[in-house]
């Protein structure tokens, strides 16, 4: 299968890379305006070929992505230090309306996988331009954010973190909403298996784990300008799932029709992801506080797609 990448700044050249070490698809081509950068990314890329998964990984325009069954838009301004991802949307909304044209003249069956921020409200916007149904436009949302939860909470316990299970959503940003509540270890509650482990979930731990969490990509955009490795590594998860058609449960983002009350607005939950792309929601279960955050986090994020929805 023909997987695509628009954009071959630093996240769409770690998502390549992951899709290689992965195995993923049959083929991969990296667009990109600067003609230069995507040659010199996919040549880079080939050449771990030999030692991963033997997928050729080629440069090319638009039309070479025809027949392509995923495209990743991973294109557009990257986050300054100090900016917020709803910063960005004046930005980035503006590169889309050309890309995704482009992709869907020559890919219309495409499962499009948004990574650029502010993913949701991208993902929204992306959503509107296609004409695709909402399943077929999948933002990376807090897939990568509950990766960073499952891997704290693991480190704390001193467990595997895939023996974790344990999911953040709402937005990709400040407002998400980690749920404790339901978190389990190896099916038992995360608050009995920490007592078990003597390793006890404290008012200290939930803050220090809250702040690893939500500001992870802060530190890291302030220590080296931008974050790519792990969203690189979220979108190769989400496009096996498609490719393999997993079924699996993933925090991503598409459009909703209503969440706690706010109509119209992209943002995680758990989803069924598949060949189709999403085939259905998981509604979580939450205590009355992740209730109420979920609801604050969609209404921060309908204020932010109005805004584009206005200009």
């Amino acid at each position: 299968m023909l997987l695509g990448i628009v954009g071959a700044g630093n996240v769409g050249a770690a998502a390549a890379f992951a899709l290689v070490m992965r195995g993923v698809g049959s083929r991969i081509v990296i667009v990109d305006k600067a003609e230069a950068l995507a040659e010199a990314q996919a040549e880079d890329i080939l050449h771990a070929t030999p030692v991963a998964h033997p997928i050729p990984v080629t440069a090319g325009r638009f039309a070479d992505l025809a027949g392509a069954a995923i495209v990743v838009i991973a294109a557009g301004a990257n986050q300054k230090p100090g900016e917020t991802r709803l910063q960005l949307l004046d930005r980035n909304a503006a590169i889309f309306g050309e890309i995704v044209s482009a992709v869907r003249a020559v890919a219309p069956d495409a499962i499009l996988i948004v990574a650029t921020n502010p993913v949701d409200v991208m993902t929204l916007v992306t959503t509107r331009l296609s004409g695709l149904p909402p399943g077929r436009v999948i933002g990376t949302g807090t897939v990568l954010d509950t990766a960073r939860f499952r891997a704290l909470l693991a480190q704390h316990l001193g467990v595997s973190s895939q023996s974790v299970h344990a999911g953040v959503v709402g937005e990709h940003g400040d407002s998400e909403v980690l749920l404790w509540s339901s978190a389990t270890v190896g099916g038992t509650s995360l608050a009995e298996a920490a007592a078990g482990l003597g390793r006890p979930i404290d008012g200290r731990l939930r803050e220090a784990v809250d702040a690893g969490v939500r500001g992870a990509a802060g530190r890291i955009i302030a220590g080296k300008g931008a974050t790519w490795f792990g969203i690189g590594a979220g979108i190769a998860r989400i496009a096996e799932t498609i490719l393999d058609d997993e079924k699996a449960v993933l925090t991503c983002s598409i459009v909703e029709d209503t969440v706690e009350g706010v109509a119209d607005v992209a943002l995680s939950l758990p989803r069924i992801v598949g060949a189709g792309g999403v085939s259905a929601t998981l509604p979580p279960a939450l205590d009355a506080d992740e209730r109420s955050a979920l609801r604050r986090s969609a209404e921060v994020l309908k204020a932010a797609a109005g805004r584009w929805a206005g200009r």
